[in-house]
């Protein structure tokens, strides 16, 4: 009987690669341009690279089981690999943010403040903003880059995880219609 790799195996293999590219791309636009790291476009091109590779690593595990998975394992592949990249991804960041450059979170946050209050010029409401207001905004921004903030983000993101898992694995899964009667 040949010796097939477990959905989980797979996923955790996956999740180290997906992990390992998402610390190497954070630093290295760090370098080139750290207010980048502020952008939503930086984390919506993060997002689609992360979700391309996801797909291409669940294709190639699904061909070498026989080309056929089912929904579930096709779904715990993706959450699992998910998961594996989210804490490497979680701890790259805790380095650049308290090792490597521990005023890049000052930076990050008043580079988000300030795309904020663009955004807010564009749809008219930043004039009816108070400086206790901002202040507000400027704290709550904060406390994303400390430890704990970076542990409520992860927890957020494992229930995002999972719901990108149900549309991965949808997209993953081959069904064996010759077993169909």
């Amino acid at each position: 009987m040949e010796n097939q790799e477990t959905p989980f195996k797979a996923g955790l293999n996956a999740g180290v690669i997906l992990g390992i590219v998402s610390v190497v791309l954070t630093f290295v636009v760090y370098f080139i341009s750290p207010i980048t790291l502020a952008s939503g476009t930086f984390g919506i091109g993060m997002l689609v690279v992360f979700i391309g590779i996801l797909i291409y690593l669940g294709i190639q595990y699904r061909k070498s089981i026989g080309g056929f998975m089912e929904f579930g394992p096709a779904f715990n592949f993706s959450f699992i690999a998910m998961v594996v990249a989210g804490i490497i991804s979680q701890i790259g960041t805790a380095l650049l943010y308290n090792v490597v450059d521990p005023s890049l979170p000052g930076v990050l946050v008043e580079q988000t403040l300030e795309n904020t209050m663009e955004m807010m010029e564009k749809f008219g409401a930043a004039d009816s903003m108070s400086t206790q207001q901002i202040d507000e905004m400027r704290e709550g921004l904060s406390a994303n880059y400390t430890l704990m903030g970076q542990i409520k983000a992860f927890g957020i993101a494992l229930i995002i995880y999972a719901v990108l898992s149900l549309i991965l694995g949808a997209i993953i899964k081959k069904r064996d219609k010759s077993l169909d009667y």
